[in-house]
């Protein structure tokens, strides 16, 4: 009997970055050369800049290109197409997972306002006060999250949260994102951000709270889209 073979769903982003990578193995872009800009890159592809970027953070991570601060992107090498690729993860892009804490993440904090008890909201304050006070400010912001979520009173919404942190933890594309994007000033205007998160949770005000955690989520994407002069 015949039998069906698995389907692999493949990231938008995995495919840019496979047709990129099959256009350096055939030396139209050579070592050492440039890449386009992602502007154009996106133009041609037909695709969005964010997906162009996550593309070239991963070529990156596998070994083909150089991201140069100011400069662009340069190839590195034409890695052979048997060989094992070091990032052929098809995870989930950056983009995506933070486009989906956009449609949970307001609505945790606007419950977390109105059904939070005094230990919850306590432990939202911790969080936020730690940020600021710490050389890691990744795992504050982390708990800060995780503690609107749990403070939120559904235990889906909560686990979807945690869900969504697990996954961007794990992601080398995000993680190296967050390298060229995420630095001590970006942290602060973050902290800034949980501020008034924290200020409309603690007043009880379910509609500033939601306001101001998307707001935070809208910054924080705005913020990763920038160029920096990295890929203009």
């Amino acid at each position: 009997m015949n039998t069906f073979q698995a389907v692999a769903v493949t990231r938008l982003y995995r495919m840019i970055a496979d047709q990129i990578a099959g256009r350096i193995r055939a030396g139209d872009f050579p070592r050492g050369g440039r890449l386009p800009s992602e502007r154009e890159l996106a133009e041609q592809l037909q695709v969005s800049r964010a997906s162009i970027r996550e593309a070239l953070i991963a070529l990156e991570i596998e070994g083909y290109v150089e991201v140069r601060v100011g400069s662009g992107v340069f190839v590195t090498a034409a890695r052979d197409s048997a060989a094992p690729s070091a990032a052929a993860l098809d995870e989930i892009g950056p983009f995506d997972l933070l486009e989906a804490r956009m449609l949970i993440e307001p609505e945790c904090a606007a419950l977390a306002a109105q059904q939070g008890s005094d230990a919850q909201l306590a432990a939202i304050r911790k969080a936020h006060e730690g940020m600021s006070l710490t050389d890691s400010p990744g795992l504050h912001d982390r708990e800060f999250h995780r503690a609107i979520a749990a403070a939120c009173g559904n235990a889906a919404l909560a686990s979807s949260v945690a869900h969504l942190w697990d996954l961007s933890l794990a992601s080398p594309v995000f993680s190296r994102m967050q390298d060229y994007f995420v630095n001590t000033k970006v942290w602060a205007v973050a902290h800034a951000e949980h501020q008034r998160i924290l200020t409309a949770i603690l007043a009880r005000d379910p509609i500033r709270a939601r306001h101001a955690m998307h707001a935070h989520l809208i910054g924080i994407l705005a913020r990763l889209r920038e160029d920096f002069g990295v890929f203009a």
